[in-house]
């Protein structure tokens, strides 16, 4: 029986299509579109936290909450939980900095706006994600890449030398303290990176999608123990709040989930900077938040992001080594 088994898995897997040129440009579209996407919830959160009086806790629960009746209305089967279960400390894990990051983001905003949070956390991702595939044979080092790691980490030191001083309305405690968290979300959407793409892979974008955002609505109910997380009464906020859980982080998620499993997480990081592009240009024009006007720090970052669509690589699963 065991022989005849063995034949039944080489004929599945040689109908498995070859991951093609085609889908990886969709992949990294689909990840550009998450960032996209992402890069105006950061402005519904500011909007929300400086006129609604909301905090960054309040958001970042019902932002999930929202996701996850989403997800699982599409995604919830009777499998999924059995299919999830040999990976749960994983996703637990994944769930859990997800939650951690997007909180860490949230509070910058409230500290210092949208714009420059939105870019220290997504520039800084693709430097570590880089070190570390660098380090696991998972990506080779080239003269594009380097341009462009290099032109992300410049442009984020260059945004925080120039706005250091606290000058403007902002305190520089306040300044500080919102680059600290800022710091803080992009270290842990770098780890969220390196192991959601091989989530994606073991249990499909959706069903991983699903899981990943239950868990962070789980860790983030957490914080009602200290403060209370209530649902809007008012039909704005409410209607801010439905297009958080509905489109950033149910179908944002969903998009780069997709592309996770498809896309180097160099890649990945890289194609989500169109986030912090699409926040500074919004801060700027809906908010006139003055810090957000482009200097030459976001047009490096910017620039580094049109490279990227332009010439990154994006490397299909089976050139990459199993997920661990």
């Amino acid at each position: 029986m065991a022989a005849r088994r063995g034949p039944g898995r080489r004929r599945r897997a040689a109908r498995a299509p070859a991951p093609t040129a085609a889908t990886a440009r969709a992949a990294l579209a689909a990840a550009c579109g998450a960032g996209f996407l992402w890069g105006t919830g950061a402005l519904v959160v500011n909007v929300l936290i400086e006129r609604h009086g909301f905090t960054p806790e309040n958001i970042s629960f019902w932002r999930f909450v929202v996701g996850a009746v989403v997800l699982l209305a599409v995604f919830g089967r009777r499998g999924l939980w059995a299919a999830v279960r040999p990976l749960w400390a994983r996703v637990l894990g994944a769930g859990t900095c997800m939650a951690a990051y997007v909180l860490l983001w949230f509070l910058g905003i409230e500290r210092i706006g949208a714009a420059i949070p939105t870019l220290i956390a997504l520039c800084l991702p693709p430097v570590l994600v880089t070190l570390v595939a660098l380090l696991r044979g998972q990506e080779r080092l080239d003269a594009t890449l380097v341009a462009i790691l290099a032109a992300a980490l410049a442009g984020t030191v260059m945004i925080v030398a120039r706005h250091g001083g606290g000058a403007g309305p902002v305190a520089a405690g306040d300044f500080w303290v919102g680059v600290a968290c800022s710091v803080g979300s992009a270290v842990l959407y770098a780890g969220f990176t390196l192991v959601s793409g091989g989530l994606s892979q073991r249990l499909g974008a959706g069903p991983a999608t699903t899981c990943l955002t239950v868990v962070a609505a789980a860790v983030m109910g957490l914080s009602g123990l200290f403060r209370p997380l209530a649902w809007p009464v008012e039909v704005a906020p409410e209607a801010w709040f439905l297009y958080l859980g509905v489109v950033t982080a149910a179908l944002a998620l969903l998009a780069f989930s997709w592309g996770a499993a498809r896309i180097s997480p160099t890649a990945l990081t890289v194609a989500t900077l169109v986030e912090p592009l699409t926040a500074v240009l919004l801060a700027a024009l809906l908010l006139g938040q003055p810090r957000a006007r482009p200097d030459a720090g976001h047009r490096q970052c910017g620039c580094s992001t049109w490279t990227t669509r332009c010439t990154t690589p994006a490397m299909p699963p089976s050139a990459r080594p199993a997920p661990r």
